[in-house]
């Protein structure tokens, strides 16, 4: 026994097989306490010491797989995750492992191929195990990525096709990579054209060494399930180079179909182009194609749904009969959202009108023509002879309720209670409001029992990284925690700095020139919220050591951040019955949000304030007593394509307040954008709006560059904030409205939807000026800031939740300087109009939707213009729509 631990001890794995295959299984068994052991200490080391180590894993993983006598345990010591780095080679494991019996081996096999695709276990191992069992080829993901790995990664030179014609179990490999969950862990092993994976299976297809049937049918039903956004690149290629028969193609007529309605957009083309063909050569009859067209008429993509109506136009002209079949199928597209394929549909069944003599197909064509657009319906109800569609009761415009502000409740009375909030914090960043119930519970238990309140947090303190046995050896606590360059970067950071202080992990000193020192000066618009939330936590911090307040000043009453002025004069009152000291970063805190917006609320409290008879009371009343907070002024200053805002200086925030505190009401300029700033997340937008929680416009002006960088330079996530933005109080000004008009014209569809939510909550509060926001949204879009496709996007999905007249009004101030640019463009200019058939096309909708009326600047000339273009026809339907008189 002490030569097989030496030879693990040394590295020597075939050593160790030799010695293990004579050793008999009682005594194999008798080692296993042994390599536990060893292999626990090895895990333990640190990683700096254990590199020198692991060269014993290869040696530990044949012990362990030759002293299990069970095929489960076994197969847990072989596929464990330290074992994944330093294996065996494949070959001394298959020895090891030759001497057992051909079921227990196809155990481990089995167990082995069940394991993730993350584990890592070799091929070659479980292959080997297969064969030599002679157990069925497992279909387990890991077994077919790795067997995919295997083949695509090597054999020198040698062709891919012949590496798999060399493969013993070719066909239920192939038949477990078509049912194989996700690829896009091996998708670029598969490549493209000749040589790649999909040649070669329709190459073994077409020799006839793969069944031809069962791979055209594992085709289409890996299609028809769909999954991953790669999978059609590896698996429609195949289907096309199988270049079915047409009698292959007939017997999959239902499977077109539903991969023509359903599919992604490259696999229903294919679909599509199969089942027109079936159809132009006979292979279909009506009642088949009328059941494809149904379903795919209604897909988005523009160019399938003209491609059916085209397909159906010829099969009505070779086969008249049919359109007591085909035509209700065609006015299925009278529901399209492009009024342009709306048209088309109704062009043909006008022309083959005529033919139909079948009362019930002239039912589903009348009811399906409620669908189609004013316009349309209206000469539909013409030609047709149909009964015309009553016209739509009066409009009422409907927005989605606005979000409502909620109080956030008191901080929990229990230590154990507030660690578990506190630990959820620091597992994932809460809102505001959790954030602050955190900071208040924190500052009263530390005031009420610190003892109590550590015991509490202990066991989310032990998981910390200040908290390690090696923590100080690696990191300087002291430097890392008094570090003020830039401040705390986030919410979680400051919950760390609290914690570390409670467990005596940063010192005194370091808490006290800390927040003496403050963040350094590294200026840029966001620099006064990263010093105003720095400093705060800071002063807590060397509070918790020093003197401990007995509750916080600031903590929001509702979530948005306001603190309730009468609230505020009851924790003063609390400060003086106790004689406590209040943090000046504290005060000036809840200054800020106090709630002036409600008078009357606000002198009632001014009164009680001044009579606590404290310096503290007599700002609160004067600040109480002054009235609503004021707007500095604001222009707009244009910055390349960007149009940015500058704002003057906010007086009321320049006395009386902590140096940190008045860099909130500094001026703000367009150079302050030019400077680097450190402040990449977004994490911490909450907390700048709580802040300041009356004056969004504060916070708005130093956020409207970033949105720019949504839309000018495609940036993702920016626009999460506008919501909250929304959500929030004071004005909504320039600034705002500038976020928002980027926000639709954002890159990504996450943040254009976001921005379309901030805009309906600014609209259901009734503070969205549409009129001035449609104005700045003209003027980005000629910049070239927005791109008018994105904002047409945003604008359909706004108007979609019942908010025509919303989003009409917006347009109808956006549209005419871009139509004043078409207007005076030069011949093969299109640069004015790219994109504005879309908007034009939402402002159409918009305006038939709400019973708009009126002229708009410019329409004219546009709706005027030759051509059948989307902007010249979505023009011509914005006029009707308005109805605006065709010029003689």
């Amino acid at each position: 026994m002490s030569a097989v631990l030496e030879a693990v001890r040394m590295g020597r794995a075939g050593e160790t097989e030799v010695l293990l295959r004579s050793t008999p299984d009682t005594e194999r068994r008798a080692l296993l306490p042994e390599l536990k052991r060893l292999r626990k200490e090895v895990r333990a080391l640190p990683w700096e010491q254990r590199n020198r180590l692991e060269r014993m894993y290869p040696a530990l993983q044949v012990a362990g797989a030759m002293c299990h006598s069970g095929a489960a345990a076994a197969a847990t010591w072989i596929a464990g995750a330290d074992m994944r780095w330093r294996q065996a080679p494949t070959e001394t494991l298959l020895r090891a492992l030759a001497d057992r019996d051909t079921g227990w081996q196809a155990d481990v096999a089995r167990r082995l191929a069940a394991r993730p695709v993350s584990a890592d276990v070799p091929f070659p191992l479980m292959a080997g195990l297969v064969r030599r069992s002679g157990c069925e080829v497992p279909m387990t993901d890991a077994y077919v990525v790795g067997w995919v790995r295997h083949i695509g990664h090597g054999w020198g030179r040698v062709p891919l096709i012949d590496r798999l014609r060399a493969e013993p179990d070719l066909a239920p490999l192939v038949n477990g990579l078509f049912e194989f969950s996700d690829l896009s862990e091996v998708r670029w092993l598969f490549g493209d054209g000749p040589g790649s994976w999909q040649s070669a299976i329709a190459e073994l297809t077409r020799t006839g060494e793969l069944d031809r049937g069962a791979v055209a049918d594992a085709c289409v039903a890996r299609l028809l399930r769909g999954g991953g956004p790669t999978d059609h690149r590896i698996f429609l290629p195949v289907l096309v180079q199988l270049a079915l028969t047409r009698e292959e193609e007939r017997e999959r007529v239902t499977d077109w179909t539903a991969l023509a309605r359903d599919a992604v957009s490259p696999v229903a083309a294919h679909a599509q182009a199969v089942l027109a063909a079936l159809a132009l050569d006979g292979g279909l009859t009506a009642r088949q194609l009328a059941e494809a067209s149904e379903g795919l008429l209604f897909r988005t993509e523009k160019k399938l749904v003209r491609a059916q109506l085209v397909l159906l136009g010829k099969a009505l002209a070779r086969e008249p009969a049919s359109a007591a079949q085909l035509l209700p199928a065609v006015a299925q597209a009278f529901g399209h959202g492009d009024t342009q394929v709306q048209e088309r549909a109704l062009k043909l069944v006008e022309r083959h009108a005529q033919r139909l003599d079948d009362p019930a197909a002239w039912s589903d064509i009348a009811g399906a023509a409620g669908q189609l657009s004013p316009v349309l319906r209206t000469r539909a109800a013409d030609a047709l002879g149909i009964a015309a569609v009553a016209a739509p009761e009066e409009y009422e415009e409907v927005l989605p309720p606005a979000p409502e502000p909620f109080r956030l409740a008191p901080a929990p009375d229990s230590a154990v209670e507030l660690a578990e909030e506190v630990g959820a914090l620091l597992a994932a960043d809460g809102d505001v409001a959790a954030f602050e119930r955190a900071l208040d519970g924190l500052t009263r238990h530390a005031h009420r029992d610190q003892d109590a309140l550590r015991a509490a947090l202990e066991p989310v303190a032990a998981t910390r990284w200040w908290r390690q046995p090696d923590a100080r050896r690696w990191w300087h606590t002291d430097e890392y925690f008094g570090n003020t360059r830039y401040g705390l970067l986030g919410a979680r950071d400051g919950l760390e700095l609290l914690l570390a202080t409670l467990f005596g992990v940063v010192g005194t000193d370091t808490l006290f020139a800390a927040q003496q020192r403050g963040p350094a000066d590294h200026e840029c618009a966001h620099t006064g919220f990263s010093r105003v939330f720095d400093v705060r936590l800071r002063e807590l911090a060397y509070r918790i050591r020093t003197d401990p307040q007995p509750l916080l000043l600031a903590t929001p009453s509702w979530s948005t951040g306001l603190v309730e002025p009468g609230a505020l004069v009851d924790r003063l009152a609390v400060y003086g019955r106790l004689g406590a000291r209040v943090g000046a970063a504290d005060f000036a805190q809840a200054l800020l949000r106090v709630r002036r917006e409600d008078r009357a609320a606000a002198l009632a409290a001014a009164e009680r304030a001044s009579a606590l008879g404290t310096p503290e009371g007599e700002r609160l009343a004067r600040r109480l007593s002054a009235g609503g907070p004021a707007l500095p002024a604001a222009h707009h200053r244009t910055s390349g394509v960007r149009i940015l805002v500058e704002s003057g200086e906010v007086p009321e925030l320049q006395a009386d307040f902590p140096e940190a505190f008045r860099r909130l009401g500094r001026p703000v300029t367009a150079g302050d954008e030019r400077r680097y700033c450190h402040h990449w997340g977004q994490e911490n937008h909450q907390h700048w709006l709580a802040m300041l929680p009356e004056q969004r416009e504060l916070v708005a002006v130093r956020l409207v560059h970033d949105l720019s960088q949504a839309a000018v330079d495609d940036q993702r996530g920016i626009a999460a904030a506008l919501p909250l933005l929304a959500e929030s109080g004071g004005t909504a000004g320039e600034s705002t409205r500038l976020c928002v008009a980027y926000g639709l014209g954002a890159r990504h569809p996450e943040d254009r939807l976001a921005a379309v939510d901030a805009l309906l909550v600014l609209a259901a509060r009734g503070q969205l000026d549409a009129e001035r926001l449609g104005a700045d949204l003209g003027q980005l879009v000629r910049r070239g800031a927005v791109k008018p496709l994105r904002l047409a996007e945003s604008a359909r999905t706004a108007a979609a939740t019942g908010a025509n007249t919303t989003i009409w009004e917006m347009l109808r101030h956006a549209l005419p300087m871009l139509l004043a640019d078409l207007a005076t463009a030069g011949a093969g200019t299109p640069g004015p109009a790219r994109g504005l058939g879309e908007l034009l096309s939402v402002a159409a909708e918009c305006a038939e939707r709400s019973g708009a009326r009126g002229a708009l600047p410019h329409l004219s000339q546009a709706a005027a213009r030759r051509g059948s273009s989307r902007l010249v026809v979505q023009a011509r339907r914005l006029r009707d729509a308005l109805g605006e008189k065709v010029a003689a």
